[in-house]
């Protein structure tokens, strides 16, 4: 998951402990191996490399990318899984390296969701497109590592915490709450705030780690795939709670996308947020 991960467990029972630890463990590797962008020999590779033929999925992939359509279209096109290809331009290492107008313009044509064509047999990509998982990838990870963990313990509270997207099964049984603490995107604070999560999905978005600093001015990893540049304005961080981590973790990117609106739309959606400026 490119980040560090933990099981927190509420139990004694060591068996127990390891065994849902190996269980959490062992499918998020399978995810991992399946969905990763970075393998060259799994599912993914299969269909970024399909050279506009069909590619055959399973009812799992197929799931994923009918989540990802509906992301689509409830972002109005700004959250876009084939805007990946926009990583060989931008490198969010805390440098100063910007991208030229010219390199960001090459990559344009091989965005936009709309020309996907898949049902639950294939996908087909034009040649010059790719699928990237990365802004759903992690927070579904986390969601099944939680399923499973909840069906062979479901009377145990656990916490899957995978780089700061967090799940949690069920409430303790002494009845108090996880503290779960959010990192400030300043590098002089240790956290903005300690959260009491009883159960339910956490999930932090921000330019803490990834980001670009030039003459001044920051620029946010997140990108908007109609532009091909970092949306301005938002805030340095956004942690939204949901019923899942994944409905967090796509309502937290969906609200930076927002820029300067990032609140105003979080309001509208009912939900916990906390953001940074």
């Amino acid at each position: 998951m490119a980040s560090p991960c933990e099981i927190l467990l509420e139990t004694q029972d060591l068996i127990l402990a390891n065994h849902l630890t190996s269980l959490a463990y062992s499918e998020t590797k399978r995810i991992e191996q399946k969905f990763s962008r970075y393998l060259s020999n799994n599912l993914m590779a299969n269909i970024n490399h399909s050279e506009g033929q069909p590619a055959v999925i399973d009812e799992e992939t197929f799931r994923l990318l009918q989540f990802a359509d509906s992301c689509f279209e409830l972002s109005e096109g700004q959250f876009d899984i084939t805007s990946g290809v926009l990583r060989s331009a931008w490198k969010f290492d805390g440098s100063d390296n910007i991208p030229t107008s010219e390199t960001v313009k090459a990559l344009m044509s091989g965005i936009g969701w709309h020309k996907v064509k898949f049902d639950k047999k294939s996908i087909t990509l034009a040649k010059d497109m790719e699928l990237d998982f990365g802004g759903i990838g992690k927070e579904y990870a986390v969601d099944c590592a939680a399923k499973l963990c909840s069906k062979y313990a479901p009377n145990l509270s656990v916490v899957i915490n995978f780089g700061g997207d967090i799940q949690v099964t069920q409430p303790r049984k002494n009845k108090q709450p996880w503290n779960i603490a959010i990192e400030s995107p300043e590098a002089n604070k240790a956290t903005t705030k300690i959260l009491q999560i009883v159960s339910g999905g956490l999930a932090t978005s921000g330019d803490a780690r990834r980001f670009l600093l030039k003459n001044g001015k920051r620029y946010s990893h997140i990108l908007n795939p109609k532009t091909g540049y970092p949306i301005e304005n938002s805030p340095r961080s956004v942690t939204v709670a949901a019923p899942h981590c994944i409905q967090a973790g796509l309502l937290a990117t969906l609200s930076l996308l927002q820029g300067a609106n990032a609140e105003s739309f979080l309001h509208q959606q009912g939900i916990k947020f906390w953001c940074y400026r």
